[in-house]
């Protein structure tokens, strides 16, 4: 397993639970916390100078979230990804990703498209930064911007409950042509709005899903040597 983050690098947020939440969901994203790695409170808890109960907490929230794995006696273990869960899950994300982009778009004004250029810009310098937390945030709030524009919160809150998993995912299987995927359609859709072209911009936005699960489908899940 990857030596975690140097502890003083661990800044907290405004409440301890969301700090060791952040923390650990970003240590399973990239990887540092791979797969199968077992996690136990009070190991966790000292690693990060807290008590034990925020860590069940953050625990509790990223087993609902799908990123762990609660087995019956009550250990905790980083979620393996299947082909069949990775692909399962980026259709339910395509879905509730489309659906509130769709939404949105006709309430998009000039200030929601210029958020979403600097977020463009902040994904790609990320990315050749090798930024990888960094880039999958801005990557994440391209999209949202125009979910929230939408004005449903509910469809908000179950996008916010897979988004993690699908960033993982996004790490797991990172390679030049995955997040390719990724800016080139983010530039499009985004130029295509620019262009008031809406239905072009939902159409290209929908076409990113669809080329990243074929090539999630053939890169990550090849047999080796392949």
């Amino acid at each position: 397993m990857a030596d975690p983050p140097a502890d003083e690098a661990f800044t907290m947020p405004p409440t301890r639970r969301e700090a060791v939440l952040r923390r650990i969901r970003t240590e399973i994203v990239t990887g540092v916390l791979p797969p199968g790695t077992v996690l136990k409170d009070a190991e966790v808890a000292a690693r990060l100078g807290v008590s034990i109960t925020p860590v069940r907490e953050a625990i509790a929230q990223l087993a609902a979230e799908g990123l762990i794995d609660i087995a019956p006696n009550r250990s905790r273990r980083v979620t393996q990804v299947t082909q069949k869960n990775a692909l399962e899950l980026i259709d339910v994300m395509a879905v509730l990703a489309c659906a509130g982009f769709e939404w949105g778009v006709p309430n998009l004004t000039p200030s929601h498209l210029q958020r979403m250029r600097v977020r463009l810009d902040e994904f790609v310098a990320n990315l050749r930064a090798g930024n990888l937390p960094a880039a999958s945030a801005a990557g994440a709030d391209f999209s949202t911007i125009v979910i929230l524009a939408s004005g449903n919160r509910e469809l908000q809150t179950h996008v916010d409950l897979v988004v993690a998993r699908t960033l993982r995912l996004i790490a797991t299987s990172a390679g030049d042509d995955i997040w390719q995927v990724w800016v080139t359609g983010y530039r499009e859709t985004l130029e295509l709005l620019e262009a008031d072209r809406p239905a072009d911009a939902v159409a290209r936005y929908r076409q990113i899903y669809v080329e990243y699960r074929a090539l999630v489908e053939t890169m990550l899940f090849r047999p080796p040597g392949c």
